[in-house]
């Protein structure tokens, strides 16, 4: 007779996926917070930058195994906070509210992929 024990707790997140999750999310604070945006030598790399941090953070949330919609109400959340702060808080850094509409662009984009193309983990 074999016993099989099993656990109702969270769910596990998968090791590598979960890696890239936590990998985006450092990313994108620190692109966020940095007490100074990079300079880009007058190259228009601020919009596609915010599209594409916020949209890894959720794809690969997605990836991780985390539930899409509650990814997407925190990050639509911070798109509009970081803004915020960079403007009232941060020295040397100014809010933008095309910022704010491209990060919610980017989390539309990457829910309407996960949606579109489900991820499986193996």
């Amino acid at each position: 007779m074999s016993t099989r024990t099993t656990t109702t707790g969270p769910a596990r997140l998968a090791p590598w996926p979960a890696v890239a999750f936590a990998l985006a999310v450092v990313v994108h604070l620190v692109v966020l917070y940095l007490p100074r945006a990079p300079s880009t030598g007058g190259v228009p790399i601020d919009k596609p930058v915010h599209f594409a941090i916020f949209g890894a953070v959720l794809l690969t949330a997605a990836w991780a195994g985390l539930r899409v919609r509650p990814v997407a109400l925190v990050l639509a959340g911070h798109a509009v906070v970081s803004e915020l702060l960079q403007h009232f808080v941060l020295p040397n850094r100014s809010g933008d509210p095309a910022d704010v509409v491209a990060d919610l662009l980017g989390v539309i984009v990457a829910v309407g992929i996960v949606t579109r193309f489900p991820w499986r983990r193996a």
